[in-house]
Order: structure tokens, then sequence, then C-alpha cells
């Protein structure tokens, strides 16, 4: 197969590059050049979003390309035009954000949609962005030859939002820490190689259409990941529960301060936490153990010297150490 790879170079996109060479695939990637391109590709240089920026790409056929965009969809529509008839499939990696707000518990792909950004329009925010950005893929190669990879909380190794970096440095720190509640609370998130196999895969498939792409429900809990987080960092932090509506009252903001985790009984819970996978799961998706993730991110975070990539376009996630001691420090009294 010959796979066209636009970036390549971090996480979602650096994760299908490394997979489709483990699977033999012939892969070019393309990106602006400021990072060493993973060993045995071909690498194209351009920015789609400068003028003449993809003419790097006026020659070349490929089987499929993978599309990881996030920002404004007329670069989507530009480069879907440009390419359609010389790629067999367009594969982009969108999100569950796309739904409209909130989405029940158990939502499908058939869950109602946000209105979306125009294909031709700027940025304006992820979730109208992310859709916009689907219909400019669908405009171009059609319903048949689209694959739109809904995918929520993405984890693993090349992480460069910070979500579980940061919760291994701070479990890597020791002491009492700030572990939100209840210890059983379901969580749902997909490692970023396991995104990458089931995408690869369903290119195989030729599939087309939506997909949720997340861990089917019930496959981690907040427990089983900060245990994981404890034990892999070496063993000398203790997690202090703590009760959901302490950490509120505290002022402290979920998902963002406290990554990953969001209150139980709630809009945002249901909507992270809650979708349904089985079309995805009905099309091969298999996810490893959250044990799997999370060393295999220590692992890759160890060899970093312990900082992990940030990108610029997203805001730094964590709590202060100041607050977090204050309210153990409450809850010890």
């Amino acid at each position: 197969m010959r796979l066209l790879v636009l970036g390549g170079s971090h996480f979602v996109g650096r994760a299908v590059v490394e997979a489709a060479l483990g699977r033999g695939w012939e892969v070019t990637v393309f990106n602006r050049g400021r990072e060493t391109p993973v060993p045995g590709v071909r690498s194209l240089i351009g920015d789609r979003t400068a003028p003449g920026g993809l003419d790097a790409l006026a020659e070349g056929e490929w089987d499929a390309v993978v599309d990881t965009w996030s920002a404004a969809p007329r670069a989507v529509q530009d480069t879907a035009r440009h390419l359609h008839g010389r790629v067999g499939r367009y594969v982009y990696v969108s999100s569950c954000s796309v739904y409209a707000w909130a989405p029940p518990a158990g939502y499908t792909e058939d869950a109602p949609l946000v209105e979306g950004a125009a294909p031709d329009a700027g940025q304006t925010d992820y979730a109208h962005d992310k859709r916009g950005a689907e219909l400019a893929a669908a405009e171009a190669f059609g319903t048949d030859a689209a694959l739109l990879v809904r995918a929520g909380l993405i984890l693993g190794p090349y992480e460069n939002i910070g979500r579980l970096p940061w919760w291994l440095t701070r479990l890597a720190r020791g002491g009492p820490v700030l572990a939100p509640g209840p210890r059983d609370l379901p969580i749902q998130f997909i490692d970023v190689r396991d995104l990458a196999d089931w995408t690869l895969g369903a290119v195989e498939r030729e599939l087309s259409g939506p997909y949720n792409l997340i861990s089917p429900q019930g496959h981690a809990t907040m427990g089983a990941l900060l245990e994981a987080c404890r034990q892999v960092t070496g063993d000398t932090a203790e997690l202090r529960w703590t009760d959901p509506s302490v950490v509120l009252d505290a002022g402290i903001e979920p998902w963002t301060q406290l990554p990953v985790w969001v209150p139980p009984d709630t809009d945002l819970h249901e909507a992270l936490h809650r979708a349904d996978v089985s079309r995805a799961v009905a099309t091969g998706l298999t996810c490893r153990p959250v044990t799997d993730t999370v060393a295999d991110t220590w692992t890759w975070l160890r060899s970093l010297g312990g900082s992990a990539p940030q990108r610029p376009d997203r805001p730094a996630v964590g709590l202060d150490p100041a607050l977090e001691a204050k309210v153990l420090e409450a809850g010890s009294r």
C-alpha cells in the first residue's frame, strides 16, 4: 500500500507513519520540514496554508492519505481537491467534539452534529473547524471514499498535549497526590497506536463514513489509570482520593487542571467518556491495557529527559502545586 501522511512528525501522524512502516507500506510524508522525518519515509516539503504550498504534491499517486488537520477547514478543502483523482481514500482524523452539545450517554455516529464551518472557511473554533474539515473531505472524495475517524481522548507515546505526561511527572515526584474521585469512575481513551492500527486496517478494508474511535465503555477507570502511573514511576506517591465536590469547591477545573478527569453524572462526563464505539469494534478495533499505555508513555517520556513536547496552539495542562497542597491540607483536618 502507498500511504501519504499530511504531517507525520508528531503524535497521531507519527504513530500512523510508524504503524504503516511496520506493515511494510510505502510511506510519504508532507509537512513543513521542521522535524527530522521518521527513517524509511519519503519526505515532501510544503506549507498548505501558503501560496503554492501544495506544489510538492503536484505529482504522485497513493492508495490513501491521512490528514490530522485541526484548524481552518479550507486547508483540508484545498488539499483534498488537489489530491482528488490521485488518491484512493481520504482519511480525516476528526473528533467526537463534532457532536452537538450535549451528546447523550451512549451516543453513536448518528447523533446530531454541530452545524460546522463551511468547507472553505477560515479558522473559528475546534468543534466547528473539525466538522468543516469533515465536510471538505466528503465534498472532494464523496461518502464512499472519505473515512472520518472521530477520535475521543488520545493518549500514548508522543503525546504533545500534556495530559498523561503531566500525571506521570506528578506521580514521579512522589508524596501525597490529589486523586479526583471516585476511584471507579469510568473513563474512555484511545492509545494513539491503537488508533493508528485501526485506521490502517480501515484503509485495507476500504471503509468509509464516520466512526467513533475510543476505547469501549468499561475499558478503564480513573483509579486504574492513576494506579498504573504510580506503579510505573517508582511507587513513591500516595494517591489521596478526593470527593468530586471537594475538588470543584476548590475552584479546580476538570479536564484542564486535572487532565482526563471530569466529574461523574455530568454532561461533560457523558460526552467525553460515554461514547458508543460498537461500529469501530465490529470493524476491528482492539485496545491495549491501560498499563501498557502508561508504561510505554513513561518510557518515551524518560527518553526525552522527562519533559514532553507541547503543541504551541494548546494551553498547558496541570494543577499548580500550591493549590494541590492547599486542598490536601484541608482534607486532612
